[in-house]
């Protein structure tokens, strides 16, 4: 039980990556904060957590709208008095190619993936200043690293992603506050199982290790950075991408 009695609030949960996190959390103990867009989508992940036996609630929000994310915050303060850990997982694609891609599919990826996380960090980082703990966990992506053709929006708002986690950790390491970055490589979800056999090969033998990661991957290292193993780390980029960016 490595987050025992600890209050994660995992942006972006009902589904995919962020919800196989808050599952891990859940089963350490943690009680576990699900939040998305949609309050259906939320209320069905923390109703399934719940007949697991996990401790888990849902607020719906926008991450990109400031008003929202505080009163999010507000409400979970109320109800739990506290917030132990942060993951920014709320994360669209848009993708094109660059000569071909719009301001608004620009301004829509950056403003969920990079916007979203400044706007969530501000809004819980207070709480954790006065507790003097925290663990801020943030998604990024190996395209951030390395880039990938037709996602100059994503791999920007990644890149953007890692540089505010390297940010974070040096303003609030003092106040006992650690802020790292969790780097997926290809992850076999919903959005890639629609791929064809072909598809999956190609991307597969591009990957050192020959194969693409699971969610429970990710989740897995969210969990060692949210834990007390990873009290001394801050500032990191932690690249779960199978050996891409060697």
């Amino acid at each position: 039980m490595k987050l025992k009695d600890q209050i994660a609030l995992i942006t972006g949960s009902a589904r995919g990556i962020g919800k196989e996190i808050a599952l891990k959390f859940a089963q350490e103990g943690a009680t576990v904060i699900i939040s998305d867009i949609s309050q259906e989508a939320c209320l069905a992940t923390a109703e399934e957590l719940k007949k697991q036996g996990y401790s888990a609630d849902a607020v719906a929000c926008n991450v990109t709208n400031g008003q929202a994310v505080q009163e999010m915050v507000d409400k979970i303060l109320d109800n739990h008095n506290r917030i132990d850990i942060l993951v920014n997982n709320a994360g669209i694609t848009k993708d094109n190619l660059l000569i071909r891609m719009s301001e608004e599919e620009w301004d829509a990826v950056l403003n969920v993936n990079l916007k979203g996380a400044f706007i969530c960090t501000k809004a819980v980082v207070r709480s954790m200043m006065k507790a003097r703990k925290g663990k801020i966990i943030n998604i990024a992506s190996i395209v951030g690293v390395i880039g990938n053709a037709g996602q100059a929006n994503y791999s920007a708002s990644k890149a953007g992603l890692i540089g505010l986690t390297k940010t974070t950790a040096k303003e609030f390491a003092s106040r006992g506050v650690t802020a790292n970055a969790v780097a997926p490589g290809f992850i076999q979800t919903a959005m890639t199982d629609k791929l064809t056999d072909q598809v999956k090969e190609e991307l597969a033998a591009a990957i050192p290790l020959k194969k693409l990661g699971s969610p429970a991957d990710i989740a897995n290292a969210c969990l060692f950075l949210a834990s007390s193993d990873a009290d001394y780390i801050t500032g990191q980029t932690i690249l779960v991408d199978g050996g891409m960016g060697i």
